[in-house]
């Protein structure tokens, strides 16, 4: 069964002096402001695209682990996964990495080390930096 998410944006005035905000619409977890100096500089309390980006890829690439992990007999007790988002001011989103440590029982370092690599082509948000996009203006 395939499922949608839905999160909103608006933002008001120019890029630079502007303001916006994102709202998590299917959840109802929120609404976070956004700024560009928040996105370039330091995020002064407020969030970015980068991070929220961050947020989905570590959180999807655990779970893909964990998947992997458990289909390879050795369910892992706990994951812990960091994630980094790189934003160039006039190239946009340049990369994303991450890092990952947990505790699988009966798994060694190699074995783990070869699960993440799986899980990391894997992972539906790995994969959807590179989808095509659709848009609708109306």
């Amino acid at each position: 069964m395939a499922t949608t998410r839905i999160a909103t944006g608006e933002w008001h005035g120019s890029l630079l002096e502007g303001s916006g905000r994102v709202t998590l619409e299917s959840s109802g977890l929120g609404t976070f402001d956004v700024t560009w100096v928040a996105r370039t500089e330091e995020p002064g309390g407020l969030t970015s695209p980068e991070e929220l980006m961050a947020a989905a890829h570590a959180s999807c690439f655990s779970m893909q682990l964990s998947s992997v992990l458990a289909k390879a007999g050795h369910p892992a007790t706990t994951l812990n996964t960091r994630a980094e988002v790189d934003f160039q001011v006039g190239e946009g989103i340049t990369g994303s990495r991450l890092w990952v440590s947990g505790d699988v029982p009966g798994m060694d370092a190699d074995a783990f080390r070869e699960a993440a690599e799986s899980a990391k082509d894997g992972c539906p948000v790995s994969r959807a930096l590179a989808v095509p996009i659709t848009l609708t203006v109306g």
